[in-house]
């Protein structure tokens, strides 16, 4: 992704804050245990502004007649090169980034009260972090203390995360050829899990399948932590502790996607551990499908959000139905909600920097309208916990299915491709 998309999304969001001041930090690097720390990730909302890697850096953008674009970074410091890489250092980040200006870091609590005198707004993420909530309020409390020499503080302080998730909820080209990518990387990497299946094996073996593959396709690493669940274990809808062993004539669920360039693909597949479904997995499975064919056909501009949600639910309910889990009419069932014991959660989410990414569910009292460049993610579920009610060939059977989807004019694109249907998983398990 070109620099010039960075320097095209400052300049619209300086258009928005009129004659304020945005001030956008990155995240701060955060120790693991003694001297090492966790691998370092940029805040989403910065690097959206920036595409800048590095930690202790904070992007200010001053509006007005004379808009500029400042960013506050760390020193060039050779010793500490030496040990942790390359730092551009404020005057060649500059340039590399397309920033008007760029200081030290050190210089920010300095500067900051300069900048924000005479300015009619403060835009940031009000009680997103309490230190800079305290920073910036001491810089505020430095320009009020000038009054008697004329100097104004801003007298509105607004959140700036509203203006920058409504423009996050739409991708240009860069951003979807980006999360092609990622999506690609992620299906061949579901796709290797499932030709190295056997029984027997430990399930952070297929995540190791999953983990060797992404980062051998170039992406980041896991854009989340992965859930490999065999069994019953896929009926914890958060399971991430990856390490029972994978039984015969079982099934597994594996939810894992990629990051790339900071961009997630999200991507959920089940599948029977030993390459062919039972009879009975292999119904529960096509109800799931039908489920999620159906909340596809119903993503398109226009609809709205949960129209998604809507679809899936009353296919899973009819199919409650027919596997005699659920005895009654499918619309009374719906109403009550009695299909929540076995699917619990929404059909989907927004997707992009973050796995559940920026952008409104809805406005007001109504659900958010799809509308082209959108992303989101599509993925019914059922969840058969044994009980006494429950047959045996069903219990313990736990299924999800997703894929990613971009709303496009004519309607909507699946972009993930990992093997889906019955038949082609069970061919691209074939063991012979």
């Amino acid at each position: 992704m070109s620099h010039a998309h960075f320097i095209a999304r400052r300049r619209r969001l300086l258009k928005t804050i009129g004659d304020g001041v945005a001030i956008i930090p990155t995240a701060p690097e955060v120790v693991r245990n003694r001297d090492a720390h966790y691998p370092y990730r940029f805040d989403s909302y910065f690097w959206y502004l920036s595409g800048f890697p590095e930690p202790e850096a904070v992007i200010v953008l001053v509006g007005g007649k004379k808009p500029k674009s400042i960013l506050f970074c760390r020193d060039k410091h050779e010793e500490r090169e030496i040990w942790d890489g390359y730092r551009y250092g404020p005057k060649a980040a500059k340039s590399a980034f397309g920033f008007d200006a760029a200081y030290s870091i050190e210089q920010f609590d300095k500067k900051l009260p300069e900048l924000l005198v005479d300015r009619d707004t403060l835009w940031h993420a009000v009680g997103h972090d309490d230190a800079w909530d305290a920073r910036i309020a001491r810089a505020l409390n430095e320009v009020r203390a000038q009054a008697r020499a004329g100097k104004r503080a801003p007298r509105a302080i607004h959140d700036l995360r509203a203006e920058l998730d409504a423009m996050r909820l739409y991708k240009d080209k860069a951003e979807l050829a980006t999360m092609q990518r990622a999506a690609d990387i992620a299906s061949a990497g579901h796709a290797r899990a499932m030709r190295a299946c056997r029984p027997g094996m430990a399930e952070y073996e297929l995540e190791a399948e999953l983990s060797y593959e992404f980062r051998k396709r170039g992406a980041d690493g896991h854009a989340y932590t992965p859930i490999v669940a065999g069994g019953a274990n896929a009926c914890v809808l958060h399971y991430v502790e990856n390490n029972k062993l994978l039984n015969d004539h079982t099934l597994v669920l594996i939810d894992a996607g990629c990051e790339v360039q900071g961009y997630a693909a999200d991507i959920t597949r089940t599948f029977p551990v030993n390459g062919r479904f039972t009879p009975a997995q292999r119904d529960v499975y096509e109800i799931v499908l039908a489920a999620q064919a159906a909340a596809i056909a119903a993503t398109a501009p226009g609809r709205h959000f949960m129209e998604a949600h809507d679809a899936a639910v009353r296919v899973l309910t009819r199919g409650l139905v027919d596997l005699k889990l659920l005895t009654g009419d499918v619309d009374t069932l719906i109403e009550k909600g009695d299909f929540r014991r076995f699917y619990m959660h929404r059909t989907g989410h927004w997707l992009g920097l973050d796995v559940h990414d920026a952008g409104e569910y809805k406005i007001g009292n109504d659900w958010t309208t799809l509308q082209p460049g959108m992303t989101i993610t599509v993925e019914p579920g059922l969840y058969i916990r044994p009980g006494a009610d429950v047959p045996t060939e069903l219990a313990g059977i736990g299924i999800r299915i997703e894929d990613d989807v971009r709303v496009t004019a004519e309607g909507c694109d699946v972009y993930t491709t990992a093997p889906k249907t019955v038949a082609e998983i069970e061919e691209v398990m074939r063991h012979d």
